[in-house]
């Protein structure tokens, strides 16, 4: 694999720390090769193939701020390429670095740096270094009553900076459905120093400096703690599922929810392809999973409220896992929960059979939403039958939903090129890229863009904005060390 080959072919690296930061730093071609790119499909099936790309030349654990501080100094003074690094849950390339205009590339490992520092348990706020791995922040949480609830399905392996840096999203359907909520203040080491803002509840004061930096992706400094709002434990849950004959009809009965008020923490659509292939059912109807919680009070009543608005637009309630039909939602709520946690896996394994499996992500308004996912469907289904000759299944669900528009999710499932999978990979986003921008739909709503959503992302942004990017980046790294290729050049 990956990381047995590398220790066999990899040379030697093109810098050596200085003596002060070599107990920070790490050749060792295993390491390396682990830290050369992050989960997607395309990173899996070259990682198969034994074509990783640029490996660092180095990694970095820095324990704490002024290790980070110091590594930035020597990376910058002899031209090496930083590329932040939490728990490499990345599947836009986020993590890997491509050119040649560096003489050398450190990955910068922030997962020693993964303590919760501090709780005000009256504001319900906790000071956390960037590199705490989901779980490990949560058990550190868990002794006061409290929790961040952000569950992006990278949980085990994503890290609290990473989730900040990408503007992730997670566990909410509705309401707080991305990390920026959650942020309070940060730290972010840059080269030009440290940007410490204030910890506030809210603030009127022109720009925001969190906001410059949440999604900033690495590219304008490394974040090394935040303080982040969390809630109390929830005690009180319901769930439940319902079936649709038509898909357009499910839509309804989502926005309808949507626009509510009720801001169920789970409202997650599949449609008849996406719920027979989590084993949620397999006759052909769509499937909505409402979800409500709460730390102080039953839920129940906010429940029953969602499932009679849906059956308002023709829901029928009491899906049960294959297809029948029976007292409550359990069985297809539980279905769909493993199958949450279950997908990743799947997907590396299909790889591996050489077959394309793959998923993208978006956001538009309620309007545009009927057709973005029909043209979806029909284009990046055609494309891949033409490429390979064989049907594929582009599958759709929602992901989150707001009062204003929805985030359709796709699975692609098709024939593999065998030892050309990743360019069919790329071929078949490109026409989804293009749909996505016909139809002005986001290029990411939380996968964020990495390097392969650049494209997208170039045409997404106004000019002035990218003007104002490019002027941030020049000002905060003026010699374009920090993962070089993200948002701007």
């Amino acid at each position: 694999d990956q990381v047995g080959e590398a220790r066999g072919r990899l040379g030697g690296p093109a810098a050596e720390p200085p003596a002060s930061l070599a107990h920070l730093v790490t050749a060792d071609p295993a390491v390396r090769a682990a830290h050369a790119m992050g989960k997607a499909y395309r990173d899996v099936v070259r990682a198969l193939r034994g074509r990783p790309g640029r490996i660092p030349d180095l990694v970095a654990h820095p324990a704490d701020e002024q290790d980070v501080a110091d590594l930035l100094d020597w990376a910058g003074s002899r031209r090496i390429a930083v590329v932040p690094y939490g728990g490499g849950s990345s599947v836009t390339g986020g993590v890997e670095y491509r050119g040649d205009a560096h003489d050398a590339v450190l990955s910068l490992d922030l997962t020693r740096m993964g303590r919760v520092l501090e709780v005000d348990a009256l504001g319900r706020a906790a000071r956390i270094q960037a590199g705490a791995l989901g779980p490990a922040l949560e058990a550190q949480l868990r002794p006061h009553g409290l929790t961040l609830r952000h569950f992006p399905q990278s949980f085990e392996f994503s890290t609290l900076g990473g989730w900040i840096a990408t503007r992730a999203g997670g566990h909410y359907a509705t309401g707080r459905t991305h990390i920026d909520g959650a942020v309070q203040s940060l730290r972010v080491v840059t080269p030009a120093g440290v940007s410490a803002s204030w910890r506030l509840p809210a603030s009127g004061a022109g720009p925001s400096p969190d906001r410059l930096f949440i999604g900033s992706e690495g590219a304008l400094g490394v974040i090394t703690e935040a303080w982040v709002r969390l809630v109390a434990r929830p005690r009180h849950k319901a769930s439940a599922s319902l079936s649709f004959s038509g898909f357009g009809a499910a839509l309804d009965a989502v926005r309808a929810v949507a626009q509510s008020g009720l801001r169920p923490a789970n409202c997650r659509l599949l449609d008849a392809g996406e719920a027979a292939l989590s084993g949620v059912r397999a006759d052909g109807s769509a499937v909505l999973v409402l979800g409500f919680e709460s730390a102080d009070e039953p839920v129940g009543g906010l429940l029953e409220r969602a499932v009679a608005l849906a059956q308002a637009h023709g829901g029928r309630p009491g899906t049960a896992a294959g297809g029948g039909t029976g007292s409550g939602g359990d069985a297809a709520v539980a279905a769909w929960r493993s199958a949450f946690l279950r997908m990743p896996y799947l997907r590396d394994g299909l790889a591996r059979m050489g077959a394309v499996a793959e998923t993208f992500e978006t956001a538009a308004t309620w309007d545009g939403i009927p057709a973005l996912i029909e043209a979806v469907r029909s284009e990046v289904g055609a494309a891949a039958a033409k490429a390979t000759g064989y049907p594929a299944t582009v599958n759709c669900r929602l992901t989150h939903v707001y009062p204003d528009g929805a985030a359709p999710y796709f699975t692609v499932l098709a024939a593999g090129r065998p030892g050309d999978e990743a360019a069919l990979w790329d071929d078949l986003k490109a026409v989804a890229n293009e749909v996505l921008h016909r139809h002005r739909a986001t290029i990411t709503h939380h996968h964020a863009v990495g390097r392969d959503h650049r494209p997208g992302y170039d045409l997404q942004r106004p000019e002035p904005f990218a003007l104002a990017l490019r002027a941030v980046k020049s000002a905060l790294d003026p010699r374009g060390i920090l993962n070089p290729g993200v948002l701007v050049d």
